[in-house]
């Protein structure tokens, strides 16, 4: 992690307290300690807080919940469930992709860059920020769940009318910190194919559900499409 946490001051505002918390000391002791140990850890330092750099606290219309980073070689760029232009899609992209085809009639992307989401005001944001190469959910309770809860309970509490796209189990618990009277909750199966292929993905119709509710309350719908 950074010395020094760079984020915009929307955002420091809204977590300056968790900085300070003890939980977030030892999870940087912690990192620091992997890193030393000569551990490959993604994604890359300065895209931890990508999700969050990418689109300011008032900016934000929807967010995605995923569980934690790719864990392959250059796969995790920050954002869930994106990976930057020239890396093979990840299955769950995959399907998510099929699932914008079914929906809103969105052709695949041929890349699986989706900052244009970001640019939009979508919270691409990870449960877990970072994970050790190639060891999928390495990072879990070790401090990040309880950072990311005050990011979600505070966007909860600072927004209205935002659209949360819970995917999983995992994403699902996490939706314990959101007002479900103030905001549109959308809850499925994850996109992976284990738990696509048995029914619990496909046919969610979450992204014309979310641009529905979001034109229903005045705001403008978000452009899937990532070309």
């Amino acid at each position: 992690m950074p010395n020094r946490i760079q984020l915009d001051e929307s955002w420091l505002d809204l977590l300056q307290g968790e900085f300070d918390k003890t939980y977030f000391a030892e999870l940087k002791d912690f990192l620091a300690q992997e890193k030393v140990s000569g551990k490959i850890i993604y994604p890359p330092e300065k895209d931890i807080f990508a999700a969050l750099n990418a689109c300011q606290l008032d900016d934000i219309k929807v967010a995605i919940i995923g569980q934690d980073p790719y864990h392959g070689q250059g796969q995790a760029d920050g954002l869930c469930f994106s990976v930057r232009k020239g890396i093979k899609l990840p299955p769950s992209l995959s399907n998510i992709y099929k699932e914008l085809e079914t929906d809103l009639s969105i052709q695949p992307a041929p890349h699986g860059d989706l900052s244009r989401w970001a640019k939009q005001g979508v919270l691409l944001l990870n449960a877990t920020l970072t994970v050790e190469a190639t060891k999928a959910g390495s990072h879990q309770n070790k401090g990040w769940e309880p950072f990311t809860d005050a990011i979600i309970e505070g966007i909860s509490r600072s927004n209205n009318h935002l659209v949360f796209m819970l995917w999983g189990g995992y994403a699902k618990r996490k939706g314990k910190k959101i007002n479900r009277n103030r905001h549109l909750i959308l809850e499925s199966g994850h996109p992976s194919p284990l738990s696509a292929n048995r029914g619990y993905w496909f046919g969610n119709r979450h992204f014309s559900k979310c641009n529905a509710y979001l034109i229903n309350n005045g705001k403008q719908p978000i452009h899937w499409s990532v070309d």
